[in-house]
């Protein structure tokens, strides 16, 4: 168990930062720490009045916005427990986990509830439009809160007569050991459950960033991830908000253009990122510049080899804003022929692994120390990991079963400060997370080193066996298919036996490029023969598919691969 209280956290954090910028909208409002503390202050007062009590659950579904942060903070801090929704889930799918959740008290987008009904929320008490504030629905004693909201400034004057002020920083601590998060999951099974976070494992994950400095007091960040996520939400706000962080949310979709402006206005110090924005930016930005004739010459040459690295690292530097140190890839897996370039270049990238059954974190290490092809190392004195044979014993995976390194393939089960109580109101589930000895069973297959450096494989149910046992992970060669010109995404699947890939061609880059889809379907599949050759004589690609309509994801963007199968 972690020695410091999570919530005590947040009370050392907003005092020591006070007068210093807390949060703020993209183009938008600023929130000093002070001003975060008194809406937090004026919130908690709400609370009391409706009769929230401690460990009760506040649902919050909307747009990323400072305000949304604060709710979840005055939540958390108040002792009741955080459900929060993404807002891409279906009306249907988030009812079902809002009623699921046993909440009392919803915040949501007003565009998000009209396609709701309080009557198939009945444990629902009252919904309020998390950025206006204005209450949108009762049932109960208070029919209408807007005239409660509205008074709450006038309240926390009458409670501090003298002013809010650091002194008045004080918060229920609600034990390490009880619940405090509800993070329902988007898996491509089609069922979410709810994962239970203790503030012990947010706890875990904040003091281990902490302690390796991974942000800097005062710096700058930029969160274009959702903060629905466990990933974002831990470094984004959670981290963030102890040691005095300005985080400025993006709040709309960031697309390349959005993106790129944002960074090179904002200059974060660190980029918090998924896999695919860097693949893209080598993939549009990086490979022309590299494939030049004249560039290809140039790396041949020791001497100048360094020039043109250094020109495209401080490129890549200089897109982020120029102030980046470092960028910390998650999420998902990053493709190994962009590992290996950013890695040779000294781009300071590193990449971490975890689940939101560990609120994130499982492995991390400072982009100096990655090694290319890793996820990072395990938490040390934090998290342990082992390879185990998978139990299901027509997936084939024996602990024989080793890797390009020699290293056993194999499950990742992990246990530690960080691994969740299992699934809410879900024994069973939560009965197959964990082994008999008490290890959380990720579902990823990978090996792990002698310094504790994970290398993830894939997932153990998308994973193919080839025609003479061999095992065949279509994550590490959908990776390569990425990179090939016009590919916007791609799934690998077995027919018959023989490997087939269902590709997505990227209409925004064919169309940039000026050649019609038939041109750059012929292009793709030219290219199906220099794929087979950086493969094994049994993961070769037989045939490529063309698939006009992108594939069916999760609220997370994962594809839904059980369609497809």
């Amino acid at each position: 168990m972690v020695s410091t209280n999570f919530i005590s956290l947040y009370e050392e954090g907003f005092v020591k930062y006070w007068d210093s910028p807390a949060l703020s909208n993209y183009e938008g409002v600023t929130y000093t720490y002070q001003q975060v503390c008194e809406r937090i202050a004026q919130w908690h007062i709400f609370f009391e009045r409706v009769g929230l009590q401690r460990g009760e659950k506040v649902t919050l579904m909307g747009k990323d916005t400072a305000e949304w942060c604060t709710i979840f903070l005055a939540t958390v801090t108040y002792g009741a427990v955080i459900v929060p929704v993404l807002q891409d889930f279906a009306p249907a799918d988030a009812m079902s986990i809002i009623d699921h959740s046993e909440s009392s008290l919803l915040f949501v987008n007003d565009n998000l509830w009209e396609q709701m009904s309080l009557k198939q929320l009945p444990l629902v008490k009252h919904v309020l439009d998390l950025q206006s504030n204005v209450s949108l629905a009762s049932q109960g004693e208070l029919q209408d809160l807007s005239t409660l909201v509205d008074s709450l400034p006038k309240l926390l004057a009458e409670r501090y007569p003298q002013g809010y002020g650091r002194e008045d920083v004080k918060y229920y601590h609600t034990p390490n050991s009880e619940l405090l998060l509800l993070n329902y999951t988007s898996g491509t099974t089609g069922f979410s459950k709810g994962v239970m976070v203790t503030g012990n494992n947010l706890a875990g994950n904040v003091m281990f960033c902490r302690d390796n400095k991974i942000l800097h007091p005062q710096e700058e960040l930029l969160c274009f991830l959702p903060l629905a996520h466990t990933y974002s939400c831990m470094v984004h706000l959670l981290l963030a908000m102890t040691i005095g962080v300005h985080v400025t949310i993006l709040g709309r979709v960031p697309t390349p253009k959005v993106l790129g402006q944002a960074l090179k206005k904002l200059k974060p110090h660190i980029v918090v990122s998924v896999p695919l924005v860097l693949e893209k930016i080598y993939q549009n930005a990086i490979l022309p510049i590299i494939q030049q004739p004249k560039i290809k010459f140039m790396l041949s040459m020791p001497i100048l080899k360094g020039i043109v690295h250094k020109k495209i690292r401080q490129k890549l530097i200089d897109g982020l804003g120029g102030c980046t140190r470092e960028v910390i890839v998650g999420g998902a897996a990053l493709n190994p022929e962009v590992g290996v370039f950013l890695k040779k270049i000294g781009f300071p990238i590193t990449v971490g692994y975890g689940m939101t059954e560990c609120a994130p974190l499982i492995s991390y290490i400072p982009p100096k120390e990655w090694r290319v092809g890793s996820c990072g190392q395990v938490l040390r004195g934090y998290m342990e990991a082992r390879i185990a044979p998978l139990e299901d014993s027509n997936a084939n995976v024996t602990a024989t079963t080793r890797d390009t390194k020699g290293l056993p393939v194999g499950e990742i089960q992990v246990r530690g400060e960080n691994v969740c109580l299992g699934y809410y109101k879900n024994e069973e589930q939560t009965a197959a997370l964990f082994t008999e000895d008490g290890w959380l069973r990720t579902g990823d297959l990978g090996s792990m080193d002698a310094d504790n450096f994970l290398y993830i494989k894939g997932r153990s149910k998308t994973m193919l066996l080839g025609a003479n046992g061999q095992n065949i992970y279509p994550e590490e060669i959908e990776a390569k298919i990425s990179l090939i010109p016009y590919v916007q995404e791609s799934i690998v699947l077995m027919r018959d036996g023989k490997l087939e890939a269902l590709i997505v061609p990227n209409i925004t880059a064919i169309e940039s490029a000026g050649v019609t889809e038939g041109e750059a379907w012929e292009v793709i599949k030219a290219h199906r023969a220099a794929l087979n050759d950086q493969l094994g004589a049994y993961e070769k690609i037989q045939r490529f598919e063309l698939r006009n309509e992108p594939f069916e994801k999760t609220p997370k963007q994962s594809i839904k691969r059980f369609l497809y199968s």
